[in-house]
């Protein structure tokens, strides 16, 4: 009867070591400064923007614009940082701020990570607070465009 528990003991113990050898092997994750909660933001996203921008922040083209590949170089452009922020699915959203800063952090990584500045300053809460008090509205279209028109690098 001893046998078996330290049969169990020694399973465990190998099952352990070789998920610390596989965690340690595995490539790393890159630091997104200023999401403290990717699980949350990935929730946040799905729930709150997907439907319109689609999982993979494709967008439809449209009325939806894409994310993928884009989204971080309007933090290239004078005006672009604060445009992200006010644009009506950001501004008007349900989520709190402190979410919503977290949820702004992790779409840029996770649409646009090649775009990301070095010196990337996250969106915090009381900056989002502050900028979604006046979101765009019917000017965000032309606003986007004039923005768009000064990415260094063209949209793929």
């Amino acid at each position: 009867m001893k046998a078996r528990p330290l049969a169990l003991v020694l399973v465990a113990g190998s099952l352990a070591a070789t998920l610390a050898t596989v965690s340690t092997r595995a490539s790393p994750v890159p630091a997104m400064r200023g999401v403290a909660d990717p699980v949350q933001a990935r929730t946040d996203y799905q729930l709150k923007c997907q439907g319109c921008h689609r999982p993979d922040g494709s967008g439809d083209g449209v009325s939806n614009p894409p994310m993928q590949g884009v989204v971080a170089q309007f933090l290239g452009v004078p005006g672009g940082r604060d445009f992200i922020a006010r644009v009506p699915g950001v501004a008007t959203t349900d989520l709190d701020d402190r979410r919503l800063a977290n949820l702004v952090n992790w779409t840029l990584y996770t649409f646009d990570a090649r775009h990301m500045p070095a010196d990337f300053r996250p969106y915090t809460a009381r900056e989002l607070g502050a900028l979604r008090q006046h979101p765009l509205r019917l000017e965000r279209a032309a606003t986007r465009a004039r923005l768009v028109e000064g990415f260094t690098t063209k949209q793929d």
